[in-house]
């Protein structure tokens, strides 16, 4: 497998989604942080369940020719991208697997073998009747796994006596800056709202040469994370569009060629004029279902098609019932924290300036990318940055 092409299709489907979700109308007048990631690794695990026309509108959608190639690149992820460094100073990241299955049920070999060696899954077996200790589990792991940032990836109410199993993914990531925010340089300042009005959020400052380009109405910052002696380069942009309300043009842009954001990363120090970024947190969750089936991912959300997954003639009848998705994210002086989880709910039914200024007072797109491979971590949108 082609590593880097396999990486470029996902940056294409991550843009995809990611246009789909700032599109919705639950998105459309908030914070938003997501992982594509999250979502096509976790379909990734689904595809090699699956079969005939479903597998193949899978592999379709998630831009693959193999399933052979989506478990590499979930492995690839898991194994090099993910791997924690936290113990020498570097990032500290994690990203884990699980699969509860109904105590009735046991997986295929085939699909077993996949969970264990390409996607390290934890596999538990549970009682689906017993329907709230089971969310209380799942959500219990989300949050150990995710350092408490994301306490519940399933609400209330969403397991069922018809559920038969239940697919999670949880991501976490924290860096500090490679030129950490001077606290004290931290100043209120005018930030300017979707409906023309303002609000005063700390902004931070730092040093005037940064890594910035200009492109036809937007600019692009690079801010590197502190690395230590890690090969991997990750890295936090920051989309601003000229205009103040330039931001849906924006969006609009993002999956308009291959290679988006790949086409856009600055490559150079720039000398700034002013150099001012927001503070922010953010919690954003969604339930996925309706994104995926407009961008042409249908046939898993009906049966027959998810027959590589469990021993049973009830096989038949699984199906895709919910995909939900959480993510955090906390933008500061010192650095970046991070983490997203998704849950996949299977059930049974039947231009250059001479000078150029930085100041992102307006809403604007982010992203966190690994910068060696090129893999996308978070993206999101600010629109206020004083809303959690």
């Amino acid at each position: 497998m082609d590593i880097r092409e396999a990486i470029r299709n996902h940056g294409d489907v991550a843009m995809a989604i990611t246009k789909r979700i700032l599109q919705h109308d639950k998105a459309k007048a908030s914070n938003v942080v997501i992982s594509p990631l999250s979502i096509y690794v976790l379909l990734s695990l689904v595809a090699a369940g699956s079969k005939g026309p479903t597998l193949d509108q899978f592999l379709s959608f998630l831009k693959s020719n193999s399933i052979d190639n989506l478990n590499a690149f979930a492995s690839y992820i898991i194994d090099k991208v993910f791997a924690d460094g936290s113990s020498r100073g570097e990032p500290r990241l994690a990203f884990v697997n699980g699969v509860w299955i109904d105590q009735s049920l046991s997986l295929k070999p085939s699909f077993q073998q996949v969970v264990d060696k390409y996607y390290k899954a934890m596999l538990r077996q549970v009682d689906f009747q017993q329907a709230n200790e089971v969310i209380s589990e799942v959500n219990s792991w989300v949050e150990k796994n995710t350092y408490g940032l994301i306490k519940e990836i399933l609400p209330a109410g969403s397991v069922g006596s018809s559920t038969q199993l239940i697919l999670v993914n949880a991501l976490y990531f924290k860096a500090a800056w490679q030129q950490a925010f001077d606290a004290s340089k931290t100043v209120k300042h005018d930030f300017y709202l979707v409906d023309g009005s303002s609000v005063e959020a700390p902004f931070m400052s730092g040093k005037k040469d940064q890594y910035v380009a200009v492109f036809d109405g937007f600019k692009v910052l690079s801010l590197p994370y502190s690395q230590g002696c890690d090969p991997r380069r990750f890295s936090m942009y920051f989309f601003l569009p000229d205009r103040k309300d330039g931001l849906g043009c924006l969006i609009e842009k993002l999956d308009s060629e291959p290679g988006f954001i790949d086409r856009h990363i600055p490559c150079q120090k720039q000398k700034l004029g002013r150099f001012m970024i927001p503070k922010f947190k953010i919690s954003f969750g969604i339930e996925v279902s309706d994104v995926l089936k407009k961008l042409g991912l249908v046939l898993p959300f009906t049966e027959g098609g998810l027959l590589g997954m469990v021993e049973s003639p009830m096989a038949q009848n699984l199906h895709v019932s919910k995909v939900f998705h959480k993510a955090f994210i906390e933008v500061n002086e010192e650095g970046t924290e991070a983490a997203a989880s998704t849950a996949i709910e299977i059930s049974n039914k039947s231009l250059a300036l001479d000078q150029i200024n930085f100041v992102a007072d307006h809403p604007f797109l982010y992203l966190i990318r690994e910068d060696k491979s090129g893999t996308l971590l978070f993206i999101g949108q600010v629109l206020n940055p004083l809303v959690h």
